[in-house]
């Protein structure tokens, strides 16, 4: 029986996925097997020689040790792409929340006072001030092509909107669910420099860590309104003040509010509300429960930010092993040769490599003995290694 420690409240919807008489869930364990986490900060965490997986019921992983779990041989799995349409209505509502003027015109009402006709002369006499525009014939500009990405970009040509986009990096995936209206940005630059709003979905890593700065924040369209619902650090902080205070970013629009921007008429901030809704909390909840269900129980590994995607079926009579190894020449041949020495035949093979890690399946034709795995682990470069 697998322990599964939740380090945050996981929606029942993906806890009901784990059957009780393979697994136990508990909210407090010393030696868990899995972890199942949402915003709970692992960095300081003592984390046991047991622990075979993590898996984050969201995309970001910023709050997860992915170095150290790759180190040890540890898949972290997340839920790229669960969360998109809740995040995706964020963005289109900050963007009309901005073009309508809509928090400040809240803000006027919730401060009115009187009552009867003076109220309403008071409303008519304000409204003016809050006089905004529409979206339709306006240009969105959408850094970073995922999940999210795509679906922000999807629906504002639906609202008549000019969308130009720039990823890099666009997967195959995320390519063939892009609407062919999206223009393609062949720099970063250029997208700031035409684009009437801006929308960022980008990861938060060395990469892209202040990747909207003074230099960048100088290429904007005047007037562009800035949309931060990827992650905090992606906008440079200490640049983006004086740029609101000029109205060349006539608006920031963020999911991560700053202290040094509070009060600002210029600015709305939201709590981090981006994946809050009862709908993305379940999605994630079930799509990194079943990922880890495959992994624990066949070995495969499916939306892993640090290992390959490996996924090969289980042979009749097999009996599988996994390996997680540094991706290094000679690896398999050094496999192949120990269990061809302990004649143990292999029925099936799959071995994927990404970056300096590898993960490697094997299924053999009868039982591992003890010292065939001894033997594995003493391979340079092999980190963990079970059987199934």
């Amino acid at each position: 029986m697998h322990t599964v420690l939740t380090l945050n409240n996981i929606s029942p919807r993906g806890l009901e996925l784990l059957p009780t008489h393979r697994y136990r869930v508990v909210d407090d364990a010393s030696d868990p097997d899995a972890i199942l986490v949402r915003s709970h900060k692992m960095h300081d965490m003592a984390l046991g020689d047991s622990l075979l997986a993590v898996a984050r019921a969201g995309a970001g992983v910023n709050n997860i040790p992915v170095d150290t779990m790759s180190q040890r041989g540890i898949p972290v799995f997340n839920a790229p792409g669960a969360n998109a349409n809740a995040v995706k209505e964020l963005v289109l509502a900050g963007m009309l929340m901005a073009i309508r003027n809509l928090p400040q015109a809240l803000e006027f009402v919730r401060r009115l006072e009187g009552d009867g006709e003076s109220f309403h002369k008071a409303v008519e006499g304000g409204k003016k001030k809050f006089a905004g525009g529409e979206l339709p014939g306006r240009t969105l500009g959408v850094i970073g092509l995922g999940a999210i990405g795509v679906k922000v970009a999807n629906a504002a040509l639906s609202l008549g909107m000019n969308v130009v986009g720039y990823d890099p990096k666009i997967t195959v995936a995320s390519a063939w669910e892009l609407s062919s209206g999206v223009r393609k940005a062949q720099s970063l630059e250029e997208v700031l420099a035409e684009a009437d709003f801006i929308s960022l979905h980008v990861p938060l890593n060395e990469h892209t860590r202040s990747l909207i700065n003074e230099q960048r924040l100088r290429t904007c369209k005047d007037g562009a309104v800035l949309l931060n619902f990827s992650r905090d650090g992606i906008v440079d902080m200490q640049a983006l003040p004086s740029f609101l205070d000029s109205g060349r970013v006539r608006a920031y629009v963020s999911d991560f509010p700053d202290p040094e921007l509070r009060g600002r008429d210029n600015v709305i901030a939201l709590p981090h509300l981006g994946a809050s809704t009862q709908e993305a909390e379940e999605n994630c909840a079930v799509m990194v429960v079943n990922q880890l269900r495959e992994y624990l129980e066949d070995g495969n590994i499916t939306n892993s930010v640090n290992f390959p995607e490996a996924v090969m079926p289980r042979a009749e009579e097999g009996h599988r092993i996994c390996i997680a190894n540094a991706n290094v020449p000679n690896m398999l041949g050094q496999i192949s040769s120990l269990l061809a020495e302990h004649e143990l035949n292999i029925i099936d093979m799959l071995n994927k490599s990404r970056g300096e890690l590898a993960y490697t399946l094997v299924d053999v034709d009868k039982p591992v003995p003890e010292s065939v795995l001894d033997g594995l682990r003493k391979i340079e470069g092999v980190l963990s290694l079970r059987t199934l």
